[in-house]
């Protein structure tokens, strides 16, 4: 099964990483109007084989241990510039309290308190806003956050906060 959605960074879907079937999944409508970035506080990857393996064990850690219905967030980006599907577009992640139905979740793989993803990272999120306007999934007037303005967390780290009050959307007051 080949999955292409035009004008989009290279996705991995979840049958390519690896992924265990969810159960129990919440849909939402879509476009959505909130974008909220995080980080994982994992070890970086920059390879397929690395971030598959990051993704399934966070996917397996989140599922068994703190009993979500699936991994956290709808969408992961390695340091490879690969984009992972986590929940994707259409199904509500748990990666931020009051803002799962009506918000999607980007996670860096990797801790960026101190650093920036690599540029290959970047660029490949930007990329999937961008996708996400023009395929209908993100509404073209959403609003960009960091995990740290809408809960006590310190995701994604002050660096790459530092970096996405650069980026469109950003909206300093969720």
């Amino acid at each position: 099964m080949v999955h292409f959605i035009p004008d989009c960074p290279e996705i991995k879907w979840r049958h390519q990483w690896g992924s265990k079937t969810s159960e129990n999944v919440v849909y939402r409508p879509i476009p959505v109007k909130r974008v909220v970035v995080h980080h994982s506080v994992t070890p970086e990857c920059s390879s397929f084989d690395q971030c598959s393996r990051i993704v399934q064990n966070m996917q397996s850690f989140h599922v068994n241990q703190k009993k979500y219905r699936d991994i956290a967030y709808n969408f992961l980006i390695g340091n490879d510039g690969l984009v992972y599907e986590g929940t994707g577009w259409h199904v509500a992640g748990s990666h931020t309290y009051d803002y799962n139905r009506n918000g999607t979740g980007i996670a860096f793989i990797g801790d960026f308190s101190a650093k920036l993803p690599s540029s290959k990272a970047l660029d490949a999120a930007k990329h999937l806003l961008k996708c996400g306007v023009e395929n209908g999934a993100l509404d073209a007037n959403y609003e960009l956050y960091a995990g740290s303005q809408v809960i006590s967390t310190q995701s994604p780290g002050l660096i790459l906060y530092n970096e996405i009050q650069e980026w469109d959307h950003w909206s300093p007051n969720p």
